[in-house]
C-alpha cells in the first residue's frame, strides 16, 4: 500500500498544546514565506489541495500535519522570513517551530524548500545553521522549487553550487509544476521514513 496515495488532513497546531501525540515517523518542511511548501507536499502526494496553498506569503500560521495512512507524517511548518507579519506573531511561530524541531523524538528529517531562482538567502542559511547543529533533525533535505523557472543550464549550475555549499544535505531540483523531481523526492522520503528517526529506527511498513 502507498501511504502517500492515502494522505489525509490530520491537524492544525498553533501550540505545543494542539500537538497530536507522538506516532508514526513524520518528516517536516521548512521554508520561507510563499516558497512553494504546500504545493510540493500536494505534489508529492498527488492530490491538488490538500495543502492549502496561498499567494499571500505569512498564511501558514500553524504546524499542519498530514497522515500518509497510519504509518507516517509530513509536517507543513510555517513559513519564515515575511517582514509583515507582526513580531509578536513571528516571536511565537519560533517558539512553536523550534520547540517542535528540538523535542519532536518521532521527526525523521526536515525538507528544507528554498526558491531555485534564490537559493541560499540569509534566512535559509540560518536555518541550515540551526539544523547541523541538532542531532533530532539529521539528515535534512534541500529541495530547490520552482526549478521550471530556469534554463536547464541554469539548473545544473544552481544544483552544483547549493551541493557544494551544503555536502551533508541532499539536494534535489523540484517543481510542483513540471513535477520534475517529485517521483525522486517520494522515493527518498520513502526511504528515510523506513529508517526511522535518528538513533532509533523502527520498521515502518506500507509508506
Amino acid at each position: 500500500m502507498n501511504g502517500f496515495a492515502n494522505a489525509a488532513f490530520l491537524r492544525a497546531a498553533a501550540s505545543p498544546a494542539d500537538l497530536p501525540p507522538e506516532g508514526p515517523p513524520e518528516i517536516a518542511f521548512a521554508g520561507r514565506s510563499n516558497v512553494g511548501k504546500s504545493s510540493a507536499i500536494n505534489a508529492l502526494l498527488g492530490r491538488r489541495g490538500l495543502a492549502r496553498t496561498s499567494k499571500t506569503p505569512g498564511r501558514t500560521q500553524t504546524l499542519n500535519f498530514y497522515e500518509l495512512g497510519e504509518h507516517a507524517r509530513l509536517v507543513d511548518l510555517p513559513g519564515y522570513g515575511f517582514a509583515r507579519v507582526p513580531l509578536e506573531l513571528r516571536a511565537q511561530w519560533r517558539s512553536l517551530v523550534g520547540g517542535y524541531l528540538a523535542s519532536r523524538a518521532t521527526l525523521c528529517a526536515v525538507v528544507l524548500v528554498m526558491d531555485a531562482r534564490h537559493p541560499l538567502t540569509p534566512l535559509d542559511l540560518q536555518l541550515v545553521e540551526w539544523l547541523q547543529a541538532s542531532p533530532r533533525v539529521a539528515p535534512f533535505i534541500v529541495l530547490l522549487a520552482k526549478s521550471d523557472k530556469l534554463t536547464r543550464a541554469a539548473q545544473a549550475e544552481t544544483l552544483r553550487a547549493v551541493r557544494s555549499r551544503l555536502p551533508s544535505a541532499t539536494v534535489e531540483l523540484f517543481s510542483s509544476i513540471t513535477r520534475q523531481g517529485v517521483a525522486e523526492a517520494r522515493d527518498l522520503l520513502q526511504h528515510v521514513l523506513q529508517a526511522g528517526p535518528p538513533n532509533k529506527k523502527p520498521p515502518v511498513k506500507g509508506i
